[in-house]
């Protein structure tokens, strides 16, 4: 008999403005940019609901329903293509919905990461003993790190994240990791955190990536936390609080890739690697990039 999941619901934050893409996102939220020709919601949410989850709360401003609405079934739509005989658009039109059970929690101001994952606590129920979190700008791929996430809570209780190594001159973007080795190369226990250090200051070459899997203990902690710069709550203070009481965390090493759909930069990257693997866009899109490098 197969072991139940580490997890039923998957909070995604999606509150933020997506100043970095305007003026597009002055109509269109950030999370629904096509990734070719799906959304980079759709893409974390098939990976949400590939490790087990049956919910997913999206933490989203009060003007950013779409974001949501994105999951629910448009009748008119699929009759329509079903009547023109368009199955393969009918079926991705249908894929977001099939997915997973998708619903809102309004962050009204945005005042972090911890505060946005603490609007999503009216949301769950007296099953959810843990929470996958997942950051919608990092698609972290092969897909299935957030399976390992889980066999690693199963062993070691507490709370679980992610991480990937990062060159030193890069480690002042991101928080990284302090850790102690286990008996498994790719788990550390971690210490602490630093966020954004320079590479003198840095205590390990292990940097965040946006996946939590979060004992619900979390919650707990996000109220004790003092806000920090510009009145926001910070995830990383919570699980700090944590380990601090003896709560056991630990980092799973990541050893694929990754690619930030945040910025435009990243974004285009993310394009171009799933377009290549694409069967329909792919062979003519590497004959023209190498066409179009020669000429650089």
């Amino acid at each position: 008999m197969s072991s139940p999941p580490a997890f039923r619901t998957a909070i995604v934050p999606a509150a933020g403005l997506g100043t970095r893409f305007l003026p597009t996102t002055k109509a269109v939220p950030k999370e629904l940019l096509p990734v070719v020709d799906t959304p980079g919601i759709e893409l974390v949410a098939s990976e949400a609901a590939a490790a087990g989850a049956e919910r997913l709360v999206i933490v989203t401003s009060p003007d950013k329903q779409a974001v949501t609405e994105y999951f629910r079934p448009q009748p008119e739509l699929e009759r329509t293509l079903e009547e023109r005989g368009k199955k393969d658009l009918l079926d991705k039109v249908r894929r977001g919905p099939a997915l997973i059970e998708a619903e809102t929690a309004v962050q009204d101001r945005a005042l972090g990461l911890g505060h946005a994952v603490g609007c999503a606590e009216p949301k769950l129920t007296d099953a959810d003993d843990a929470v996958a979190v997942l950051l919608p700008d990092d698609l972290v791929l092969p897909r299935g790190v957030l399976g390992r996430m889980a066999e690693v809570r199963a062993k070691h209780g507490g709370s679980v994240l992610c991480a990937f190594e990062v060159p030193p001159q890069q480690t002042s973007s991101y928080g990284v990791f302090e850790v102690d080795d286990t008996d498994e190369d790719d788990v550390k226990r971690v210490r602490g955190m630093v966020e954004k250090p320079a590479p003198e200051e840095a205590p390990s070459s292990l940097a965040a990536a946006g996946r939590y899997l979060l004992d619900r203990q979390v919650f707990d902690a996000l109220k004790r936390i003092e806000p920090g710069a510009g009145g926001e709550l910070q995830l990383t203070d919570a699980v700090a609080l944590l380990i601090s009481e003896g709560h056991p965390v630990h980092t799973v090493v990541h050893r694929g890739g990754r690619h930030d759909l945040g910025n435009p930069g990243g974004f285009l990257k993310a394009a171009v690697d799933f377009a290549l693997e694409d069967p329909e866009y792919g062979p003519d899109l590497r004959d023209w990039l190498v066409e179009r490098m020669s000429r650089s």
